[in-house]
């Protein structure tokens, strides 16, 4: 049997929200039109709510992007996540200044989930996740709270040092070729604790498509490899995936991704890649 439970649902929960399992990312846009058409197709298609972005994404550019879908699809309609530099948390009024920045360039009042984007090597993991409550969760900034690359100690950490605000996700990168997250024990406590784990680059930049066990699962499955490996990760308890495009022809292939499971025997034999 896989070594996780199947997760059938193509939603999932981030705090007490209801997300989809694919979200779309945002980093190195390359045809800003492109990429805002085609998040607003995905939002309007009613199976993605979820956007991710971060002020460092073309250094602020991208959260303008996302910030015109949300004009045109309706702010109810997107789930917005986005992240403050490490180099940010000097203090709380450092933070709150560049999540006040985010929000203009979002065109929201507040964020939906903002995160810490990496660890900031001067601070504890506890230090950082509490000076985001205060500057971002406890000013009303942001709904929910949460890390990105925090591994499982430190994620275990952040978990004991909130006080008003729970850190509802860890972002990291993930995919059935990348499975550091299965390895090192942070999935079991992500889905013991009720943290989502956003998965980034969980196309790993097209090489999920060239692998050759992908590629036999895939053809076994009757699906894409692009399918397969996005359906693996949505099938783990409390995992998001969030690729990328600006293609209308790869978000359909991706949107195929939802509404099916792999069986047992082909998940097992992606979990041995």
């Amino acid at each position: 049997m896989p070594r996780y439970p199947v997760d059938s649902s193509d939603w999932k929960l981030i705090g007490s929200d209801r997300v989809s399992a694919i979200g779309l990312g945002t980093w190195a846009i390359r045809d800003p039109k492109a990429a805002e058409d085609v998040m607003v197709e995905a939002v309007e298609s009613g199976l993605v709510n979820l956007i991710d972005t971060a002020e460092m994404y073309g250094n602020g550019s991208a959260e303008e992007v996302v910030g015109r879908v949300i004009r045109r699809v309706g702010r109810d309609r997107v789930f917005v996540t986005t992240k403050v530099l490490p180099y940010r948390f000097t203090d709380e009024y450092t933070v709150e200044k560049a999540v006040r920045a985010s929000l203009a360039r979002l065109g929201v009042r507040e964020v939906d989930l903002v995160l810490v984007h990496w660890r900031n090597p001067k601070l504890s993991a506890g230090e950082q996740v509490r000076i985001l409550e205060k500057a971002a969760y406890e000013k009303g900034l942001a709904r929910y709270i949460g890390v990105s690359n925090y591994d499982t100690g430190e994620l275990e950490e952040a978990l004991t040092a909130t006080r008003s605000a729970e850190v509802v996700v860890d972002q990291v990168h993930y995919s059935v070729l990348h499975k550091e997250p299965e390895r090192t024990g942070l999935l079991d406590l992500a889905i013991r604790e009720g943290v989502t784990i956003q998965a980034y680059t969980p196309l790993e930049r097209g090489e999920v498509a060239r692998h050759p066990t992908v590629r036999r699962v895939a053809e076994a499955a009757g699906r894409t490899p692009v399918q397969v490996a996005l359906n693996y990760l949505i099938s783990r308890p409390r995992v998001v995936a969030i690729p990328k495009t600006e293609n209308r022809s790869h978000l359909h292939e991706i949107l195929g991704s939802l509404g099916w499971r792999l069986p047992p025997e082909l998940i097992e034999e992606l979990e041995a890649i």
